[in-house]
């Protein structure tokens, strides 16, 4: 099939070019919009990512042109009109889990690092500076951490600080018996999140979900409390975020993902200016610790994307199940 992927850098085009089942592939750098919709043009599939827009608009320009497939190499789907798309008869399907280790490890490190501050300690070194001031973590055993979502990543997170000795309290509409098992403790939301020392934020963005973590729920959290978020930007109400880590109420913040993250996330901005107050105070802070969504970014999930994003495309052009097909509940 003739396949239009959107978003790409170097490894994405590497992987997919290894794993391609014998389809023709173009890649495009730019994100997918409205703008950029023209670039798909004739294309049977469209291949897109985290930060691509499918909404109304682009999905009937497509269709005239030919669209009969959309494919995500992520998990996560709130930047597609899935419904829309079902409407027009055209299948979404995505990559439900390419590995939940490679994300939950990277909430580990940020943890750690902003535990430790690692990353201080790393640049001082590099100036001949040994000194030991304002690097002074905690110990994580026995330490209290709230796991919002409890699916495969947050799954594998949770086993992860099993192995630190943490006591571990989650949250999740759907609490799972082998986390149980494991010695998890599952509550409501404001139950998970008292008296916890760290937050980490494992759940989808939904309308639901949206602005998780505001300023009333802030408000209510343990003084000094790390809050992660490896998840979705949208969960977290930023200037709440930004005006609590002014306040001292939260001691620290890892993100890997932002809000407004598709203007900014993969791309080079090193000798611009950024044009976001909220991300520039964010990253002013020494408490604060931003990856640029690189969670996902190892071998091993790289690869299961590029298999199961191929596996998806095959299964539509030879009429199998659509296995991994979102659809809308009614």
């Amino acid at each position: 099939m003739k396949i239009a992927v959107f978003s790409t850098n170097q490894y994405d085009e590497d992987f997919l070019n290894q794993y391609n089942t014998g389809h023709q592939i173009t890649f495009f750098k730019v994100s997918l919009s409205e703008e950029s919709a023209v670039l798909a043009a004739g294309f049977e599939v469209i291949c897109i990512f985290v930060n691509d827009v499918l909404n109304k608009v682009i999905l009937d320009k497509l269709q005239q042109s030919g669209l009969k497939l959309v494919v995500l190499r992520c998990a996560g789907f709130n930047n597609v009109d899935v419904q829309y798309a079902e409407e027009l008869q055209i299948p979404v399907l995505r990559v439900p889990a390419y590995s939940p280790e490679a994300v939950a490890e990277h909430a580990m490190a940020l943890i750690l690092t902003l535990n430790r501050k690692t990353h201080k300690a790393y640049n001082r070194v590099r100036e001949g500076n040994f000194s030991l001031e304002k690097l002074m973590g905690i110990n994580l055993n026995l330490r209290k951490v709230a796991v919002i979502g409890t699916g495969n990543i947050g799954q594998a997170f949770c086993r992860i600080l099993k192995g630190f000795g943490c006591e571990i309290k989650a949250h999740d509409p759907f609490p799972s018996q082998e986390m149980q098992q494991l010695g998890v403790k599952y509550g409501s939301l404001e139950e998970t999140l008292d008296g916890a020392d760290i937050i980490s934020l494992h759940c989808p963005l939904t309308a639901d979900t949206h602005y998780l973590i505001n300023e009333q729920r802030l408000k209510s959290i343990k003084p000094s409390a790390m809050l992660i978020n490896t998840s979705r930007g949208g969960l977290v109400d930023t200037k709440s975020v930004i005006l609590a880590l002014k306040s001292g109420v939260i001691g620290s913040l890892g993100l890997d993902v932002y809000e407004q993250e598709s203007d900014f996330f993969f791309h080079d901005f090193s000798e611009s200016i950024i044009a976001d107050e909220q991300l520039s105070q964010l990253i002013s802070f020494p408490n604060v610790l931003i990856t640029g969504h690189q969670g996902f970014l190892t071998q091993e999930a790289l690869t299961e994307i590029a298999k199961v994003t191929f596996g998806n495309i095959d299964a539509f052009q030879s009429g199998a199940p659509l296995v991994n097909r979102i659809e809308m509940l009614r």
